[in-house]
């Protein structure tokens, strides 16, 4: 599973705030993203909803290895509260499911999708 999207929505009037502190993230936890497969993590926000793009080599097992690290763990402690529903790392989703790609549309993968046809 090489990118999953997730959605996740802020408390009202928690936008700024969750701005600020992705400005740049503890080096600690991007160490511990990148060490757990993590290749690109973007996110989008259209007033408090948020959409994530994450490049990743195994969610599942990115999941697992941060429930439990003091990094995330100390980094859920300062997202948490911003968000509507804090995610306490205990689930199994697969977040968004994709509904179309025009790369799959047209033979291609979303590997080579950047890619100009000759």
């Amino acid at each position: 599973m090489p990118q999953i999207a997730l959605h996740t929505v802020l408390k009202p009037g928690r936008e700024a705030d969750y701005e600020a502190v992705h400005e740049t993230i503890p080096a600690d936890v991007a160490a511990a993203l990148a060490e757990n497969g993590v290749r690109d993590w973007r996110i989008w926000r259209d007033g408090q909803h948020l959409f994530h793009l994450i490049d990743v080599e195994d969610y599942h097992a990115m999941r697992d290895a941060l429930r439990e690290h003091p990094a995330n763990i100390r980094w859920q402690a300062t997202v948490g509260p911003l968000h509507d529903k804090a995610d306490d790392y205990s689930g199994t989703d697969d977040g968004i499911p994709l509904l179309w790609s025009l790369a799959e549309q047209r033979g291609r993968g979303p590997q080579d999708s950047t890619e100009r046809e000759e």
